[in-house]
């Protein structure tokens, strides 16, 4: 059965999505810790982020830092975060978060946005690719 990412990939669920390549994808996390809150995350399914093969990884950082880049001239935050932790949902991905305090980076704290924040972001975002 396919992950809710490769769902939002195939867009049988909708997303606020910042980018797009042939192999990668990023959109906003509808659950942010912060503002900007973004998962970057391989079109291809696997599970584990070690798991994919080196070329692939590769690309995925190579990916994530160029949103990660966006990111941080879009959004007002000390730095840009990156977390790799891959409990929740069986498809690797990448956070990135912008961080104001390191609390941001705990899963804790939930941002709440509307859906015309999140499109704002996405915007923003999208801008400085």
């Amino acid at each position: 059965m396919a992950s809710i990412f490769t769902k939002i990939i195939n867009g049988d669920i909708p997303c606020y999505k910042i980018a797009e390549t042939e192999d990668f994808f990023a959109f906003l996390d509808i659950n942010p810790n912060s503002k900007g809150h973004t998962l970057c995350i391989p079109k291809k399914e696997i599970d584990k982020i070690f798991d994919l093969d080196e070329s692939s990884y590769n690309g995925l950082m190579r990916f994530s830092r160029t949103v990660a880049m966006a990111i941080e001239k879009a959004i007002p935050c000390k730095r840009v975060g990156v977390s790799v932790i891959g409990l929740e949902v069986p498809h690797a991905h990448v956070h990135l978060i912008p961080l104001h305090t390191m609390e941001d980076a705990r899963f804790i704290q939930k941002t709440q946005l509307t859906s015309e924040e999140f499109q704002e972001i996405a915007s923003a975002i999208k801008a400085h690719l």
